[in-house]
């Protein structure tokens, strides 16, 4: 029970990471409050939350809310993990500024909103953990994916410069760059698309989102103590 009665946020809970990273950190012991735009109240369609709330990480009022209602309740928050994200892939000349602003709002944005909610509490308490989801395609970028590939770069951004500026005040930032996990977004791309994404990684599958959830728990516990400003590449080993 690594992080016991520890009060964590995760963003974009409903499926996928997000609720796999709910349930790894309940797992040990957190008191987990999920949030995404996609649900209601009912804590039990996220196995492990202790709560659900719509949350648009786009909307600040929406997180300022959030952060409050937390706060309130627990009166405090350890840890908060920035996981929300979407895609709306074309390449540099089809894309529209509608697809670029969408992307680009949630996956940096609402990082942003999120992290600076939250940090001000977590300075004042000397301590806390915000873990930022970021992406191999923000180490190496990707063919269509302009919009993701700057807002998953940012994050980096994000990540280096808040270790270095809440570092000192007892808050230590990193970030986690998947590779290629099997989550519902997959469910609609070809099984020939699939295998040529296995094929690129040397375990010969892709993640499960459990192992990405791994990553976020050791992150987010004491055992990582000293880790702090770091991006760690969970991908299989896709970049070797």
């Amino acid at each position: 029970m690594k992080l016991k009665n520890k009060v964590c946020i995760v963003t974009g809970a409903a499926q996928g990471i997000g609720a796999a990273t709910v349930a790894r950190l309940a797992a040990e012991g957190a008191i987990v409050i999920g949030c995404d735009r996609r649900i209601g109240s009912d804590a039990g369609s996220v196995p492990g939350a202790a709560a659900l709330h719509a949350v648009d990480v786009t909307r600040r009022e929406d997180v300022d809310a959030l952060v409050a209602r937390v706060q309130a309740e627990h009166g405090r928050i350890d840890v908060l993990v920035n996981n929300a994200g979407i895609t709306k892939d074309a390449r540099l000349v089809k894309m529209t500024l509608e697809q670029f602003d969408a992307v680009i709002d949630v996956n940096l944005r609402g990082v942003f909103h999120c992290a600076q909610a939250v940090a001000p509490l977590m300075v004042a308490q000397g301590a806390g953990v915000i873990l930022n989801a970021s992406s191999v395609v923000g180490l190496y970028g990707n063919y269509g994916q302009t919009n993701y590939a700057a807002s998953k770069f940012g994050v980096i951004g994000f990540t280096k410069t808040w270790s270095r500026e809440l570092g000192p005040k007892g808050v230590r930032v990193n970030a986690v760059a998947p590779g290629f996990v099997e989550t519902p977004i997959l469910a609609t791309v070809p099984d020939r698309v699939l295998e040529q994404m296995r094929s690129q990684v040397p375990l010969g599958r892709l993640a499960r989102p459990e192992e990405i959830a791994s990553v976020y728990a050791f992150l987010a516990s004491d055992d990582a103590s000293y880790i702090n400003g770091t991006v760690i590449e969970v991908s299989g080993g896709m970049s070797v």
